[in-house]
């Protein structure tokens, strides 16, 4: 649930609001392109510390600590009419995020049962999308009755409850459930993470998954209802993108998680890749007709990529190295988005429009998909040599 506060309001919502806050905010395409590449970098400062610390902290208090502010921080943002003030709370929810996802794959590779890992952290992970759902609700409703500072409000509130309902379940949290992979080494030491991240295959694949999803996904969110103002097509279209992104990503993570525990993570995250890049290269074909495939693909893959990333590098690590992992993981994360970003808004610069740049995007799905491939033909091959030993 935390998911849905810090990712699903805290990161997404303001791109949805743009342009609607702008009839009484001055919010110039340099303020989303600024607060897309800030809100990166603090999500990789986040993530960085932590890989660092992490395993140094009480995860239940984490989760809570986290959530408390940026419950606090939604407040906030309905009171707020300065860009740059915006963007600053962004970067605190950026870095409370972040910090939030890591505290939760912690709990969950810790406490559930090894064959429902999977699953588990998928869901978890799509906690995302159901703010994406409400996200596009509130756009849909409130905004319309009440105006943009309603849906803060209705966001703030949301994550009051996800709080103490957060509170309520740590106190019921059954004891940890011990197997085999938690019985090696606990934690990485500090001073061999960053060589485990370059020499081991796992950890190396699993940070690059993650920077081609940042390079591709926030850049498509964060300008998704930009392009489509700029192509003429009614508001109302990006509530409804809003809506299937959040839709299919909350089912997507029961569904994809259940298929990574009984065919195999590699299997889980081509799937995903592939439906991704023929979604994002249809839209960039025809904008105006797959728009709702393309967020369609975009809630399939992005939500439930999370928890598999994590339940694959947790059949090799322990859940606190997975954590530490995981915190690289969004490290290169925050790192591609942040070139995407700032890539995407040259491009709009230089162009006049967001068109390339979302051909751009559809590229870089493709790679995605051919490195889901090569993991699928790696983790084969590998299953092929152990059945012949």
């Amino acid at each position: 649930m935390n998911q849905v506060i810090s990712h699903g309001f805290g990161l997404f919502l303001f791109a949805a609001l743009v342009p609607l806050m702008r009839e009484s905010i001055a919010i110039s395409h340099w303020h989303l392109s600024l607060a897309g590449a800030l809100t990166q970098m603090a999500y990789l400062g986040g993530a960085m510390l932590l890989g660092l610390v992490g395993h140094r902290l009480k995860t239940a208090t984490l989760a809570l600590a986290t959530g408390t502010v940026s419950t606090l921080l939604l407040f906030t943002m309905s009171q707020l009419r300065n860009p740059l003030v915006m963007i600053v709370a962004l970067v605190c929810l950026a870095m409370s995020a972040a910090m939030s996802w890591g505290s939760i794959v912690e709990i969950v590779s810790r406490c559930a049962q090894p064959h429902k890992r999977s699953t588990y952290l998928s869901c978890a992970s799509s906690g995302t999308a159901w703010g994406y759902a409400l996200s596009g609700q509130l756009l849909l409703w409130v905004v319309p009755a009440w105006g943009w500072e309603s849906c803060w409000i209705v966001a703030g509130l949301t994550g009051a409850l996800v709080v103490g309902l957060t509170g309520l379940m740590l106190r019921g949290l059954k004891a940890p459930v011990s197997d085999s992979t938690d019985s090696g080494v606990a934690a990485i030491p500090v001073s061999r993470l960053l060589s485990t991240i370059l020499t081991d295959r796992t950890a190396l694949l699993a940070c690059l998954i993650c920077f081609l999803v940042g390079f591709s996904t926030m850049p498509f969110s964060n300008w998704l209802n930009s392009y489509l103002e700029e192509l003429g097509l009614p508001a109302s279209l990006g509530g409804y993108c809003w809506s299937i992104v959040g839709f299919s990503g909350m089912v997507a993570g029961f569904v994809i998680g259940k298929l990574a525990d009984r065919k195999g993570h590699a299997s889980a995250l081509l799937l995903i890749f592939v439906c991704f890049a023929l979604g994002l290269l249809a839209f960039a074909y025809d904008p105006a007709n797959a728009a709702l495939i393309a967020s369609f693909g975009y809630g399939l893959m992005y939500f439930p990529m999370w928890g598999i990333v994590a339940g694959w590098v947790n059949r090799h690590y322990s859940s606190t190295a997975t954590m530490q992992i995981g915190g690289f993981c969004m490290v290169t994360f925050g790192l591609g988005g942040t070139i995407g970003n700032l890539l995407t808004g040259l491009i709009r610069d230089n162009t006049g429009s967001l068109q390339a740049s979302y051909a751009t995007l559809a590229f870089v799905a493709l790679l995605l998909a051919g490195l889901g491939l090569h993991i699928k033909r790696a983790e084969k091959k590998v299953l092929h040599e152990i059945v012949g030993t």
